[in-house]
């Protein structure tokens, strides 16, 4: 694990917390939607809707941090970006999904979009953190038009998500030395 992971890891955590089954949350549902399958719960960010499988309530810090490199991190080539769009990235597969954290990435690079970090997307990926600032902005306006989408955007959940990834922008963008 690198020190840019670790340290996305911590701040992913404190965005995260410890356990919750809320039977709001679609998250906290094995069949990934309110009242479908059995409410297991999330922890660290680890949901029931993403590893229904899984233990849930009885999950360490080490299991999530293991799940998080193996499966968001390293899932969406996070150690071959710079380290701010890096954070971002991980930030968004752990909350919105790997698949849809790498289609972001595409659309904000310019690139096709088709969900896989090959060498024509690493090549956008280049072109276009030439200009940091403008990329990350770009990454995250994705994130919140997306999330704008939601049948679950409520105020509840909404707000929450707007405000975490504004600040995940804005410590990537200090980062970057943009702010």
């Amino acid at each position: 694990m690198t020190e840019a992971f670790l340290q996305s890891f911590e701040t992913v955590i404190g965005h995260e917390g410890g356990f919750t089954d809320d039977p709001k949350d679609v998250g906290n549902w094995t069949g990934g939607r309110r009242g479908s399958g059995i409410n297991k719960g999330t922890k660290y960010g680890i949901s029931a809707k993403a590893f229904p499988h899984l233990d849930i309530v009885n999950l360490t810090l080490e299991d999530a941090k293991r799940i998080y490199w193996e499966k968001y991190w390293l899932a969406c080539a996070c150690d071959l970006l710079p380290v701010p769009l890096a954070h971002s990235v991980f930030d968004t597969a752990v909350n919105q999904g790997v698949g849809r954290s790498k289609r972001f990435l595409q659309h904000a690079a310019g690139t096709y979009v088709d969900g896989k970090i090959g060498p024509a997307t690493r090549r956008a990926i280049n072109r276009a953190a030439l200009d940091p600032t403008r990329f990350l902005v770009d990454f995250t306006a994705e994130r919140l038009f997306h999330y704008m989408t939601l049948d679950e955007l409520d105020d509840r959940f909404g707000r929450g998500w707007a405000r975490r990834s504004l600040e995940v922008l804005l410590d990537g963008l200090k980062k970057a030395g943009s702010v």
